[in-house]
């Protein structure tokens, strides 16, 4: 599968395009299919981590889930 993914925080070149596994669906879950996606300005501080305080909750010194979305 292939994902676009986080390893650190700053601007737009810090994602990378990869391949990743293919996540494990629970006895009471669904994988979907995405064909497009979106970000929103939530998802620019997260990936910026600014303000500092925003990092305490996605994860310091880096990302806790490194696929944002």
């Amino acid at each position: 599968m292939n994902a676009i993914v986080q390893n650190g925080y700053g601007s737009p070149d810090v994602l990378e395009f990869k391949e990743v596994d293919m996540p494990v669906v629970k006895d009471n879950g669904v994988l979907v299919r995405v064909k497009a996606a979106s970000i929103n300005a939530g998802d620019i501080f997260s990936m910026r981590g600014s303000p500092w305080l925003v990092r305490l909750t996605v994860g310091f010194p880096k990302p806790k889930d490194f696929i944002p979305g």
